[in-house]
């Protein structure tokens, strides 16, 4: 089901990620990603994030699952365009699936999605979760051309990719908030839900989260860094505040 997003409520989709990588480093159960997911939505998070990757170096397969018994928050299964990732995403049936572009040796996701170039690999995949009832969102650059792709795919959501915005500073940095902005009014004008993501934090999320167009935030490696000083609640509740304050 598609959401009209409101002019005034951004979501905060929070990626708990990073809560197994601490996890996995030392094998084990602690720290668990479920109990992470249960804080979330109970101080105000509006979905969960999971990255499933090829090298499970961080969410496990049987991690999905329990995040989805233990909270009602809406799971959003970040996925590779693999058959792998498809059969698992329709087992699953998370509500949202976000195709990903993913390289085995990168440490995190480095860019966004080539949708335009990759038209007749994606098409077959969106249109196998879109039939499963899963809504698919494809990462990409805040880029007319992807946009483009993106309504030949069918996709009912895009997330941009801020990395570029939040490692920059000065005219750079106002240069791509200026093509983040241009790209969501863009994608919504077309009927495409915008989300945003990566690299945002408490010091540059105001101007992305006051873009009126933009629907959810998804954020996770910092707001994980930030819990290990002063806890995931906190952490939580503060991005939440920031992002509230942008919308007035």
């Amino acid at each position: 089901m598609n959401v009209a997003p409101s002019p005034h409520r951004l979501r905060l989709g929070v990626n708990i990620d990073h809560v197994a990588t601490i996890r996995n480093a030392r094998g084990g159960e602690h720290p668990d990603p479920v109990r992470a997911a249960a804080i979330v939505a109970a101080v105000g998070g509006d979905g969960i994030t999971a990255h499933l990757r090829e090298d499970r170096r961080h969410i496990r397969d049987d991690d999905l699952a329990r995040i989805q018994a233990a909270t009602d928050l809406p799971l959003n299964l970040e996925m590779a365009a693999t058959d792998e990732m498809v059969e698992i995403a329709l087992r699953h049936k998370p509500h949202a699936a976000c195709i990903v572009p993913e390289k085995r040796e990168e440490r995190t996701t480095e860019g966004g999605l080539d949708a335009a170039g990759q038209h007749n690999h994606l098409a077959p995949i969106v249109a196998r979760l879109s039939d499963a009832g899963i809504r698919v969102s494809l990462f990409i650059e805040p880029d007319a051309r992807q946009i483009e792709a993106a309504m030949r795919l069918r996709a009912p959501v895009v997330e941009f990719h801020t990395g570029r915005y939040a490692h920059s500073d000065g005219e750079a940095r106002a240069a791509e908030l200026r093509r983040i902005a241009d790209a969501a009014a863009l994608a919504s004008k077309n009927g495409i839900e915008p989300h945003a993501g990566h690299g945002l934090t408490y010091d540059n999320v105001v101007p992305v989260a006051a873009i009126p167009q933009l629907a959810e935030l998804n954020i996770g490696h910092y707001l994980i860094g930030e819990a290990i000083f002063t806890g995931l609640e906190d952490a939580v509740r503060r991005m939440r505040a920031l992002m509230d304050e942008a919308r007035g």
